[in-house]
């Protein structure tokens, strides 16, 4: 039988497109009700009734262009071949349908068990899904792990060692972000800065792009200074995205590294959000920078899955 490869043709098909299993399942009828994702952004690989394999793009904003890859499942019953067959020909036809030509592909991102290398059907599963990606052209930027501090964990008292003040404006925030993209073990930051971006300019980006659209109070939002000498030494942002309350970015200045000011700028952002009552905390951070994830550890949030992000280096299609 004939496979088919098709949009959705409305949101009454929300149904037939969660025929397949994802962690993010539950978001999907808010995500279309606001305007986050739409019937169009949302393909499907039919062969009759049967759902052989989903996709889907997702916006931060409603009438923005697709911001990030965040579906792509396949059957898990279908054979690795047919399976990586079907992928590539449904990520290939609903890419180009929804992609704006000339633009950029959106950044890839899978959320995953936090032992899914030790799990043999969820290994495979998912290294079918990554050989897709890289058939199309893709590369794997970051394997990340999502953290999670949850209430009636305590939080350190603060130490003393440094003092809160609000963040004032956007340049005062700025004025610290350039200097911390020096030498960052972030690899989306290490990508920009490789794309030919100063420091200026990949923190402008980075604010632009994600911190000026919480729309949490920036009074949450701290810059750490030394007490005797009122010299800036990091900050951190405590927010709230679409669906959790997060630490969204925490630094410290170059000049200050290594000596463990990071927790206390930890602290003080779960501070600030655990006063709110929230029941938890979401972070991330690059499985390669030990130094946050000893951080985040020593601070009581526990490691509850991993996450990886693709990207497409290829110049975009006319």
């Amino acid at each position: 039988m004939t496979v088919v490869v098709r949009p959705l043709a409305g949101p009454d098909e929300l149904d037939l497109f969660q025929g397949l299993d994802y962690v993010l399942d539950h978001e999907l009828a808010d995500d279309l009700a606001t305007g986050r994702r739409r019937p169009d952004w949302m393909w499907v690989a039919l062969r009759g009734d049967r759902l052989l394999g989903r996709i889907s793009w997702w916006t931060g904003r409603e009438g923005a262009d697709p911001q990030a890859l965040d579906f792509f499942d396949l059957d898990p019953a279908l054979p690795a071949r047919e399976a990586a067959e079907i992928g590539l020909r449904l990520l290939e036809t609903a890419t180009a349908a929804v992609v704006p030509a000339g633009a950029a592909r959106p950044e890839f991102g899978r959320f995953m068990p936090a032992d899914w290398r030790e799990v043999p059907e969820t290994r495979a599963a998912l290294e079918t899904l990554f050989g897709v990606l890289t058939a199309s052209g893709a590369r794997p930027l970051v394997e990340r792990l999502r953290l999670e501090w949850r209430a009636g964990t305590p939080v350190p008292e603060p130490s003393g060692r440094l003092v809160f003040r609000p963040v004032r404006d956007r340049e005062d925030l700025l004025g610290l972000m350039t200097p911390v993209m020096e030498g960052t073990l972030d690899a989306h930051g290490q990508a920009d800065l490789a794309s030919g971006l100063s420091l200026r300019e990949a923190a402008e980006l980075h604010y632009d792009e994600e911190l000026a659209h919480y729309t949490t109070p920036r009074e949450w939002w701290r810059i750490a200074e030394l007490p005797e000498t009122g010299e800036p030494v990091g900050f951190v942002v405590p927010a709230r995205n679409n669906y959790h309350p997060i630490i969204a970015y925490i630094g410290v200045l170059p000049a200050h590294r290594g000596r463990g000011h990071i927790d206390d700028l930890l602290a003080e952002g779960t501070r600030i959000l655990a006063a709110e009552g929230v029941p938890n905390v979401r972070a991330a951070t690059d499985l390669g920078n030990v130094p946050m994830a000893k951080s985040f550890a020593r601070a009581g949030y526990v490691t509850f899955e991993r996450a990886v992000n693709y990207v497409w280096d290829a110049p975009p299609r006319p």
